[in-house]
Order: C-alpha cells, then structure tokens, then sequence
C-alpha cells in the first residue's frame, strides 16, 4: 500500500532547487546530446555518451550539420554547428586528436579567402534558416563564426595551418572593431580569453569593455531594461547582461563590470527560471519547435554560469 499522509507528498516546486527544476525539464524536453551533457555537468556523468550523441551530428566532411545550431536546418555541416560541436568537445575535454584534426581540414575546406569562416555557408541554401541568417553565395568572413573556433582551439592548444591566418583575421576584426553588437563583442570575448597573446589580449579586451559601456550594448540594470534597447535586428526583450559577456569570473569581459553590477546580473540570471524549470531564449522563435530544441541549451549554459560564479543551484 503507497504511504499517505504529509510526509508522502512530494515537495512543493518551490522547496525543489534550481538543479532538481531543470533536471526534470532535462528529462521531459531535452535531445538525447543535451540529456548527456546534463548528466555530464551535474550527475557525474560519463563523457562518452556525449561524444556518442554527438556523433549524431558530424558528417563525412569533419563539419557537423542536422540543426545543431536549432535556427539552421538540414544535413548539411555549417561553421555555427561546428563551433557549436567544437564547445561540447572543449567541455568534456575531448578537443584534440584525430577528431580535431578533421573539423580542422572542414574549417579549411570552408573557408573565405582570407583565411576565416563566413557566419553561413552557401550549401545551407534549399534547406530552412532562420529569417535572420541570410544566405549569399558570396560570403564574408565572420568574426561571429570564427572568433570562438579560434579561441577553442587555442584553448586546448590545437596546432593546425588553418589557426594562422584565422588567427590574424580575428585580431584584425577585434582591433578595428568600432559599432558592434552583442554577439559580435561576445564571439570577441571568446578569442580574446584564450589567444596566447595575453598582453595584446588584455589591451584589447580593455578597449571592448569601454565600448560597450559606451554603445549600452549591456544591460546593467535588470529591473529598468526599457532604458537599454535592444540593437537594431534583434527581438524585443533581447538584452544582453554582464553575465552573457562574462560567462566565468576567469574571462577578460568580468573586469568590465562591478561587483554590485555582475551580482544583479546573476540574480536576475536565476530570476529567469520558469516554472517548468527551464530558462527563455529571447531571441526570435521563427518556426515550431526552435523553442523546444533551444531552451535545454539555454537551460545548460544558464546552469553551468551560475554555478561557476559560486551561486546555489541545488
């Protein structure tokens, strides 16, 4: 016979902690990568199944393709889903070996003339995108799609032709950057915090912080957001905060903030929880199921930044 009485009934969402909430939304809404992953971070998982469920996703070129990256759509390996595999690697520390070297002649083979990775690659036309990802035959390099390869690479000390001239290209686009915005300073941050240049890294990383400041491209005031709007192109109510620059108290963008400033941000950060226990994305949903496939990695990285500032989550 089940038990009754008070003792027996579960407890209350709100006695149940950040972790618990998410992990259940984990369970219910989440792909099998990002179930892995999970179990990775918060249960002492393995890093095998991650790798395994990754797998899922790479093609025969060494690129990674099949929506990865949610808001590009079809097989075909894109940089974005790259990057985006080349993060899952780095944070199980599986970044290097034959593996690496493989994405590494994909990134080559994709390349723009000048050595760096265009945001999208024409092949993804006849296949569904996001509005906001335009297709072009002729496209420019990005410091979006190249600047956190680059930094992940350097991170975990990969050596390949590729890295030199994308290397370049990415400290010729932070050091003229002048009119930004968010994604573009974050897809910065990201080389800047692992380049082995760490003097010039700093100087740079220095200048950004003013920059933004100085372009409101940061939201410092979580409780008054209708005086920071949006950048022109991005959804209403997509703000960025000092915790989405500053992803762990070791990047060069937590300088840019005060201690009261980086607090608000992570309560606000932790605010954020819903009731199912996932986080929002805020960015434009542009078809059915973006949302569903989004928010596990939202949930994800929302976790694993409070976590790394020291903050509660169960």
């Amino acid at each position: 016979m089940p038990e009754t009485g008070a003792s027996a009934l579960p407890p209350t969402p709100s006695t149940r902690s950040p972790l618990f909430r998410a992990e259940q939304f984990v369970w219910l809404s989440a792909r099998v990568l990002e179930q892995r992953l999970f179990a990775h971070h918060f249960l002492n998982g393995a890093a095998d199944p991650v790798e395994t469920a990754l797998d899922a996703y790479r093609n025969e070129d060494g690129g990674y393709g099949h929506a990865l990256e949610p808001d590009l759509r079809g097989p075909v390996s894109q940089p974005l889903h790259t990057g985006h595999a080349l993060h899952i690697l780095d944070a199980i520390e599986r970044c290097g070996g034959q593996r690496v070297d493989r994405v590494c002649r994909y990134l080559t083979s994709v390349s723009t003339p000048d050595g760096a990775l265009p945001a999208i690659h024409p092949g993804q036309r006849g296949y569904p995108a996001a509005p906001f990802m335009p297709i072009v035959d002729d496209a420019r390099s990005s410091l979006l799609a190249t600047g956190p390869v680059v930094g992940l690479l350097h991170r975990n000390e990969v050596w390949h032709a590729w890295l030199f001239r994308a290397t370049d290209f990415c400290w010729q686009a932070v050091e003229s950057l002048e009119k930004s915005h968010p994604y573009e300073i974050e897809a910065a941050v990201a080389f800047l915090d692992s380049v082995p240049d760490r003097p010039r890294a700093q100087a740079a990383a220095d200048r950004l912080g003013r920059l933004v400041r100085e372009q409101r491209l940061v939201a410092l005031e979580p409780n008054s957001l209708d005086a920071y709007p949006p950048s022109p192109d991005y959804a209403p109510g997509e703000h960025r905060f000092p915790h989405d620059y500053a992803r762990t108290p070791r990047s060069f963008a937590r300088a840019w903030f005060t201690d009261d400033e980086m607090s608000r941000s992570l309560d606000h950060l932790a605010g954020e929880q819903q009731e199912d226990g996932g986080w929002p994305i805020h960015r434009r949903q542009w078809a059915p199921g973006i949302a569903s496939e989004a928010r596990p990695m939202v949930t994800l990285e929302a976790l694993r930044t409070l976590r790394a500032y020291g903050r509660h989550i169960g």
